[in-house]
C-alpha cells in the first residue's frame, strides 16, 4: 500500500519562505511524476507543480517562478519550496502521485500566509 506524507507547512508573514516535503511509503516516486496540488478555503483545487519521472518540471503560472519542486530519488522525497509567499498562496498543500491509474493523495498541510 503507497502512502504519502506532507510535512513543512505552517504560518508565514507575506514575502517569508517555506519548504514542504512529500515522503513516500510503499512506491518509489523516481519511477512516477509526482505534483503539488492545494486547495484554498472556498477555493476548488488548483494543480501547482510537477516534477516527471526523467526528471522534468512544470509550474503554475501563479507560482512561477517563486517555487521549486525537486525529488531525492534516495530518500524518496519531493520537496517543495516556496518563496516570496504571499496571503494567496493560503491553502492545503497536496502531493499525489500515480501508479497503475491509481492516483494517491497525502493528507496535506496546511500553509497560511498572513501579516
Amino acid at each position: 500500500q503507497a502512502h504519502l506524507v506532507e510535512s513543512g507547512g505552517g504560518l508565514v508573514q507575506p514575502g517569508g519562505s517555506l519548504t514542504l516535503s512529500c515522503a513516500a511509503s510503499g512506491i518509489v516516486l523516481s519511477t512516477n511524476g509526482v505534483a503539488w496540488h492545494r486547495q484554498a478555503p472556498g477555493k476548488q483545487r488548483e494543480w501547482v507543480a510537477t516534477v516527471a519521472s526523467g526528471g522534468a518540471t512544470a509550474y503554475a503560472d501563479s507560482v512561477n517562478p517563486r517555487f521549486h519542486i525537486w525529488r531525492d530519488n534516495e530518500r524518496n522525497v519531493v520537496t517543495l519550496q516556496m518563496t516570496s509567499l504571499q496571503p494567496e498562496d493560503t491553502a492545503v498543500y497536496y502531493c499525489t502521485t500515480t501508479r497503475r491509474g491509481r492516483t494517491y493523495w497525502g493528507q496535506g498541510t496546511q500553509v497560511t500566509v498572513v501579516s
